[in-house]
C-alpha cells in the first residue's frame, strides 16, 4: 500500500460533458500516473471510468499472502469445485511370514519344473523362432537363466507376435527384449510383470466389489480436482506430467488459474491407470489430486461457468476525508456492484508488468513491423525483471544477441527464444539483422505467448471504445448496441488461450451477434449487461450505431490500423474477433470485516485445511473448530482486513471487481497491489 491519505485525484479537472441518463450514472475519469518509462497504467490500456464514482471506496494490499486469494472453479453444471478427497488409499497386500514365502517359492519351482508348453503355442513359437530357441526359451523359465535367440526379426509384426506369444505361454513371466541387430534378449523375471485383464480387474476391486477401487468400470478419460498453491496452471500440469511420463498434451484443462493464489480446477488425462495418479499425492508439493471420476470425453478450455473468489484484503484504510464508516461503504459499494456491476474491463493483468505494455508490441506484430517488435521486447526499461537489465543494456549497446543471451534470466522465454535464433544469423551490411530473420525470431516465441502480444491489442482497443461507450450513453441501451443472438446459448468470451495472471482465460467461442431493434428497445427487452462489444477482427460485426463503429476506425487509424482489415498472412496475427459483455455483475457477493494483530496471520482457510480437520472430526481425532469453514474467526487486533467472496462468469477480472469497490489504481503501480513483506 502505498502513502497516501487522500482519494485518487481525477485525471481531468473538468467532469466530461454526459447525456442526460449518461449523467445519472455520475461516471468520471480515474486517475492515473503518465507511464514516462515507469510502468503501465490503467489509462494506458482504456481502463477509465468508474460506475459509480460517488463511492468513496478505502485502501488497502490484496496478495499480501498467496493464501489471501482463492479461486474455485464453477464447471458448467453450476457446481463449485472444491477439494474433498485426497485420492483414495490403496489396500495393502497381507504380508506372508518368511515360512510362507519359502513354501510358496519351492511350490512356484516344482510347478515351473513340471511345465509343459500349450500344444498349440508350442508349434507357434517353433514356426517362428525354431525348435533350438525355443528349447532354451523354456530353460529359461525352468531355471531363470537367460538367452538371446540365434534367429533377427527384421519384420516389426512378426517381433511384436513374439512378444505377445512369450508372454501367454510362460504367463507373463518371460522378459523378452528386442536387441539393435533385431533379435530377442530373454530372461525370467522375479515377478509377474502382466497380468491379464479379468485378474487386474479382480485386483481392484473395493470391498464393496466395485470395481478400480471403488470408481467403478474404467474409460477413456479421468476427470479430477486439481488443488494446487502459489503455481501456475500450466506449471502444475507440467510436473504432473513428466511424473506420469505422459505428454503435457495428455491433460486438459477449463481454464487457467492464477498463479499467486490458491486455486481448485478440474483437469482431464487420458491413457494412465488410476492408481498411478493417485501415488503421485505422495510425490507433489503444493498441489493435490482428488475427485477421480471416470469420463468418456476430455475437457476443453471454456468447459466451466466461471469462478467463485474469496479475496482478503489487508490493511484497510479509508480516506482520510470519508465521512461514512468502513461498514457502510462496503454496504454502499458491494450493493452497487450487485445492482449496476462494473466495466468489464480486460484487467491489468493482460497488459504485462514492464515499463512497455504487451499491446504495443502486438500492434507492431500486426503492422509486421518484425524488427520494431523485436526491439521492444528486448529493450532496456525501467520497469522490467531486474536480473535481465545488464542483459538489455548490452543488447542496447551492441546488438549482440550471443553476448546477450549469457546474461538474459532463463525466465525470460520471449527473450530468450529471439536470441536464440539470432545468434544463428548473419548481419547485414547496416549492421542489422535481415527482416526475416527478425520475423522467424519471432515465430520461435512459444505461440501461446507470442498470440498473447497481438491479444493484448485487441484488449486495449476493447477497453477503449467500452470507457468511451459509456461516456456516450451510459448504463442505457440505445439501437445499434449488440446482443448474443438469442439461438447462441454461449455467452461472449475472452480469446486469449493463456495469460500468466489471468483468473480465467479460455480459447475463443464463436458466437454471432446482431444489433438491438428500436421496437427491442422501446420493449426493454435488453438490459445493459446484455450488451457486448467486439473486440476488433474479421469474424465479428462492429455496432451498427456510426458514433461507436466510428469509433473503431478513429482510434485504430492513429496506429495506422484498418479495423475491418484484420486478416494477416501469418495465422498466429490474423485476428477473428470476439465478443464481450459491456457490464457484468458478481453474484453472491458478500463481505466481512475482520481485526488481526501480525501481517502475515492467516485470515482464510484453504480447501486442504478444511478437508484435514473435517476427516479429523468425522474420524474422531483432533481438529480445529476454526477451520472447518473458510473464514477464520476474528481474534481482534490493531489491523482491519476486509474479506470479499463472490461469483464471476468466464474471463471477467476480479480485480475489476476490487477496483471499483476500493477506488483505487489497479496496476502493479498501484494503490491495491503495493504489496508489503
Amino acid at each position: 500500500m502505498s502513502g497516501t491519505t487522500n482519494p485518487p485525484k481525477r485525471l481531468l479537472e473538468e467532469h466530461i460533458e454526459l447525456g442526460n441518463d449518461a449523467k445519472k450514472c455520475q461516471i468520471e475519469p480515474v486517475a492515473g500516473a503518465s507511464v514516462s518509462g515507469k510502468g503501465v497504467f490503467e489509462r494506458d490500456v482504456g481502463i477509465t471510468h468508474f460506475l459509480t464514482p460517488e463511492n468513496p471506496g478505502f485502501r488497502g494490499q490484496i496478495k499480501q499472502r498467496y493464501s489471501d486469494f482463492m479461486v474455485n472453479e464453477i464447471d458448467v453444471e453450476g457446481n463449485v469445485v472444491y477439494l474433498k478427497d485426497r485420492g483414495f488409499k490403496k489396500p495393502q497386500k497381507p504380508q506372508s511370514s518368511t515360512e510362507e514365502l519359502k513354501f510358496q517359492q519351492e511350490e512356484e519351482s516344482r510347478k515351473r519344473q513340471g511345465f509343459q508348453l500349450d500344444d498349440d503355442l508350442k508349434k507357434q513359437l517353433e514356426e517362428v523362432l525354431g525348435e533350438s530357441d525355443l528349447e532354451k526359451i523354456v530353460d529359461v523359465f525352468k531355471h531363470a537363466q537367460k538367452m538371446e535367440t540365434e534367429k533377427s526379426f527384421e519384420d516389426k509384426f512378426v517381433r511384436t507376435k513374439v512378444h505377445q506369444l512369450l508372454r501367454e505361454a510362460f504367463n507373463n513371466e518371460l522378459e523378452s527384449v528386442t536387441t539393435e541387430t533385431n533379435t530377442f534378449k530373454i530372461a525370467r523375471s522375479n515377478r509377474k510383470t502382466r497380468v491379464d485383464k479379468k485378474t487386474f480387474i479382480e485386483q481392484t476391486k473395493d470391498a464393496n466389489g466395485v470395481e478400480n477401487w471403488g470408481y467403478g468400470p474404467a474409460k477413456d478419460f479421468i476427470h479430477f480436482t486439481l488443488y494446487k498453491e502459489n503455481k501456475d496452471t500450466m506449471d502444475a500440469i507440467n510436473i504432473i506430467a513428466k511424473y506420469l511420463r505422459l505428454p503435457a498434451r495428455a491433460m486438459r484443462s477449463s481454464g487457467t488459474k492464477d498463479r499467486r493464489a490458491v486455486t481448485c480446477q478440474r483437469l482431464s488425462v487420458s491413457r494412465i491407470g488410476l492408481d498411478r495418479l493417485n501415488a503421485l499425492n505422495k510425490t507433489l508439493k503444493g498441489m493435490v489430486l482428488g475427485g477421480f471420476k471416470f469420463e468418456d470425453r476430455s475437457l476443453n478450455l471454456g468447459d466451466l461457468k466461471g469462478n467463485e473468489f474469496v479475496v482478503v484484503i489487508r490493511d484497510a484504510k479509508l480516506h482520510e476525508s470519508t465521512e461514512k464508516s468502513l461498514d457502510q461503504v462496503l454496504k454502499d459499494g458491494c450493493q452497487s456492484l450487485a445492482e449496476r456491476g462494473f466495466v468489464n474491463y480486460f484487467g491489468m493483468q493482460r497488459f504485462g508488468t514492464f515499463s512497455i505494455s504487451t499491446h504495443v508490441v502486438g500492434k507492431e506484430l500486426l503492422l509486421n513491423n518484425w524488427q520494431g517488435a523485436v526491439e521492444l521486447i528486448l529493450s532496456d526499461q525501467d520497469s522490467v525483471l531486474p536480473t535481465s537489465k545488464e542483459a538489455r543494456k548490452i543488447w542496447s549497446e551492441s546488438k549482440n544477441p550471443d553476448a546477450t543471451m549469457q546474461k538474459m534470466p532463463r525466465q525470460c522465454v520471449a527473450e530468450n527464444a529471439i536470441l536464440k535464433y539470432l545468434s544463428t544469423q548473419e548481419k547485414e551490411e547496416d549492421g542489422q539483422f535481415s527482416a526475416n530473420a527478425y520475423y522467424t525470431s519471432i515465430m520461435k516465441i512459444p505461440r501461446n505467448l507470442r498470440t498473447m502480444y497481438v491479444h493484448a491489442y485487441q484488449s486495449f482497443v476493447w477497453n477503449t471504445i467500452a470507457s468511451r461507450r459509456i461516456e456516450m450513453y451510459g448504463l442505457n441501451v440505445v439501437e445499434g448496441d449488440l446482443v448474443i443472438s438469442e439461438n447462441d446459448e454461449k455467452r461472449a468470451t475472452d480469446p486469449l488461450e493463456e495469460d500468466e495472471f489471468d483468473e480465467d482465460v479460455r480459447t475463443v467461442q464463436f458466437v454471432r451477434a446482431r444489433p438491438i431493434t428500436k421496437e427491442e428497445i422501446e420493449s426493454k427487452k435488453f438490459k445493459i449487461e446484455d450488451v457486448v462489444l467486439p473486440t476488433p477482427g474479421f469474424d465479428i460485426v462492429y455496432p451498427p450505431n456510426p458514433n461507436l463503429s466510428d469509433l473503431y476506425v478513429e482510434i485504430m487509424n492513429k496506429d495506422g490500423m484498418d479495423p475491418f482489415d484484420m486478416r494477416r498472412r501469418v495465422r498466429d496475427f490474423s485476428l477473428a474477433g470476439s465478443y464481450r459483455n459491456v457490464i457484468q455483475k458478481p453474484a453472491s457477493l458478500d463481505y466481512r470485516i475482520i481485526h488481526y494483530s501480525t501481517p502475515t496471520q492467516q485470515l482464510i482457510n484453504t480447501d486442504l485445511e478444511i478437508l484435514h480437520n473435517q476427516r479429523a472430526k468425522d474420524n474422531c481425532q483432533k481438529y480445529m473448530k476454526e477451520k472447518l469453514d473458510r473464514f477464520t474467526l476474528d481474534k481482534g487486533g490493531e489491523h482491519t482486513a476486509i474479506v470479499l467472496k463472490f461469483q464471476l462468469g468466464v474471463s471477467a477480472y476480479a480485480t475489476m471487481v476490487l477496483r471499483e469497490l476500493m477506488k483505487v489504481e489497479s496496476s502493479r503501480r498501484g494503490d491495491m497491489c503495493d504489496v508489503k513483506v
